[in-house]
């Protein structure tokens, strides 16, 4: 058994190696237009002509200063020959805090690239572009739709490709493996098998080039839109879990959207992919793969930094309506402010938690009546909105308590933070409360926001988020 599991491993790596590299890649080089959705409109009549400073990088590529070869690589275990055609951009020599891959074939019904690409960027502040990379691979073998989609691409975003923020590669057919007459696993029709499989092969080739060029790598999707400031939410998690193993942090439930690596798995993780190309979908893959590097447990982040936005699958143009629930576009900018209440904290599940991004929570123990939860802002604020969620699978919500705005900082007898004077906004209904257009009713800035408990509870309470928008800050500190 053994015996034949290696020669079906060889067989299969051999088919790779055994290729040659061909003739360089020809594209399209033309001006094109897209309309407000991204679509690219095609001109009639084109010529095929060499796409202009087009780079072939043949793997191992050199790595970026500070990346580190995986063990496969410095021993050449399990070779993996490929070579890529950098269409467009400028790599970094410094290696970033994070590379975001995605792939892009040729849709029947849509296209959603170029809004991906603007959404990652406009969501994101000019230090977290200097952080990050994006990296594109064109993974369509038609010319035309490369050439045409490359262009646009380079007049959307001339700037970021200048920068060394994005990325556009290609990798020519013939470093892929059979994609025909696959193993119908799960008797899915040929023609699928055949789209999971390519897939699963672009993936592999997309994180290996990725491997080089950040610390992290989060995979994407073709057609998501992003969360602001998702890059600063990822750091946060990646910090708070430095002392705890992992292998895969997701930041959306959805499909292959939102997965966090470390760039030192990616090199395994690729030959991993690439091996069991036709065996089933790359996610169902990725499970496996965790679960190899002993992460048994999914560790998924709420609320989700990506949506998926496409109303068609890339493949056969098929329906595709999922959308992340627990997805929030805009609720990361809350204002810097100090938490604090006199409830007693279950393990580390600490008051801030409830006000800043990422996926912790407030984890208190019984409250009595008159118990808190405060914020206290760093520079006062005209709130617009509150939105409060409290509960944590379906019990240990806030049922009982009224929510304050405040004015006028003191610093209180345990030495904290706090406001002289309080006005409700309302009060807690079925552990929730939502209230928007305050600065009509509250027209003055506010310092504090307080969840003051008002009747008596059974249960702990995880208030799982708190999110305020303001409409203007007052530079006056606090302190």
């Amino acid at each position: 058994m053994r015996c034949s599991l290696t020669k079906v491993l060889v067989g299969t790596l051999l088919l790779l190696t055994i290729y040659l590299l061909g003739q360089s890649d020809l594209l399209v080089t033309r001006s094109v237009q897209s309309d407000a959705t991204g679509n690219v409109n095609f001109p009639k009549g084109l010529n095929r002509q060499p796409v202009e400073n087009v780079s072939e990088l043949t793997w191992p590529l050199v790595q970026s200063e500070g990346g580190i070869a995986s063990w496969a690589d410095r021993g050449n275990y399990l070779p993996l020959n490929v070579s890529y055609l950098l269409l467009a951009g400028v790599p970094a020599i410094k290696q970033k805090f994070l590379t975001i891959g995605l792939a892009s074939v040729k849709r029947k019904r849509g296209s959603y690239l170029l809004p991906t690409l603007a959404s990652i960027f406009s969501q994101s502040s000019s230090g977290e572009r200097n952080a990050m990379v994006v990296v594109v691979l064109l993974a369509e073998f038609d010319p035309v739709w490369r050439g045409a989609t490359l262009d646009a691409i380079r007049a959307a975003h001339s700037s970021e490709l200048d920068k060394g923020q994005l990325l556009v590669i290609h990798v020519p057919p013939q470093f892929y493996p059979p994609l025909t007459a696959l193993k119908r696993n799960y008797n899915d029709a040929p023609e699928r098998v055949s789209f999971r499989s390519k897939q699963n092969v672009d993936y592999s080739f997309l994180m290996r080039y990725g491997s080089s060029q950040g610390t992290y790598y989060l995979q994407l999707e073709d057609d998501v839109i992003s969360a602001h400031s998702f890059l600063t939410t990822i750091r946060t998690s990646v910090q708070e879990r430095r002392a705890d193993p992992w292998t895969m942090l997701e930041f959306s439930s959805l499909g292959y959207i939102g997965k966090l690596y470390k760039a030192a798995d990616l090199p395994l993780l690729a030959r991993f992919l690439f091996l069991f190309y036709q065996e089933m979908p790359c996610d169902w893959l990725l499970t496996h793969f965790r679960e190899l590097l002993v992460q048994r447990e999914q560790i998924l982040i709420k609320p989700s930094l990506f949506q998926h936005m496409g109303a068609f699958s890339s493949f056969m143009g098929n329906a595709n309506p999922l959308k992340d629930k627990s997805f929030e576009k805009d609720v990361y900018s809350n204002p810097v402010a100090d938490v604090y209440s006199d409830m007693s904290v279950y393990k580390d599940h600490v008051p801030r938690l409830a006000w800043e991004a990422g996926g912790g929570y407030f984890w208190g123990r019984t409250p009595e009546l008159g118990s808190y939860l405060l914020v206290v802002l760093r520079a006062p604020a005209v709130v617009t909105s509150v939105r409060v969620e409290t509960g944590l699978e379906g019990k240990d919500s806030l049922q009982f308590a009224v929510v304050e705005l405040g004015q006028n900082v003191e610093t209180t007898a345990r030495g904290e933070k706090s406001c002289k004077d309080f006005r409700p906004l309302g009060n807690m209904n079925n552990g929730r409360f939502e209230k928007k257009a305050l600065e009509m009713e509250f027209g003055s800035s506010s310092s504090c926001l307080r969840l003051r408990v008002t009747g008596k509870h059974k249960d702990w309470i995880a208030i799982m988020k708190i999110r305020v928008t303001v409409k203007t800050e007052v530079q006056t500190s606090l302190l």
